[in-house]
């Protein structure tokens, strides 16, 4: 999933090219029948046992999902040494992005009125973080993360998932 919410009223004529071409992209991308909506399903075991995998890794590292400095210093120290470090004797990035995708997620799930639940859209099944069953805004923590550590992206936590909480508080 690629994006973080949608216009509250689909129905909406586009207001540019880009935002026309971007509605007519998704639609190629569907078959008979099938809808840009996402269907938005509650965590079960595996997701749950996923999440407090890496929390406890996260806490074994000394990063407070809490706390966005935290995080961002832990996420920037681990990016700095994977990419200081040798091919091969690097940790698994992939696992790296894992645990510091599910502390901002549980950071979003704890400071705003987004929850974790599992979202399902025309780009795939993915632990996100969306108000309650409606699916009209999502976060997939996981693709904040690992596009800004293919660029190699640092300093950014504290600032994006700030502003994301400034928006989505909850109430």
């Amino acid at each position: 999933m690629a994006w973080f919410g949608r216009r509250k009223d689909e129905s909406a004529e586009p207001e540019s090219v880009e935002e026309l071409e971007l509605s007519t992209a998704g639609d190629q991308l569907l078959g008979e029948g099938e809808s840009l909506r996402p269907v938005v399903k509650p965590l079960g075991d595996d997701e749950r046992a996923r999440i407090e995998a890496a929390l406890e890794a996260l806490q074994s590292e000394g990063v407070d999902v809490d706390d966005l400095d935290s995080l961002g210093k832990g996420l920037d120290a681990a990016y700095a040494a994977w990419a200081e470090g040798d091919e091969e004797t690097r940790p698994d990035h992939a696992a790296i992005v894992e645990r510091y995708a599910i502390g901002v997620g549980t950071y979003l799930d704890r400071h705003t009125d987004l929850d974790w639940q599992v979202v399902t859209d025309v780009f795939g099944t993915d632990l996100s973080l969306t108000e309650g069953f409606k699916g009209s805004f999502v976060v997939v923590p996981h693709n904040l993360v690992a596009g800004r550590w293919m660029r190699g992206e640092t300093g950014w936590v504290p600032p994006v998932i700030g502003h994301i909480e400034r928006r989505r508080t909850r109430r």
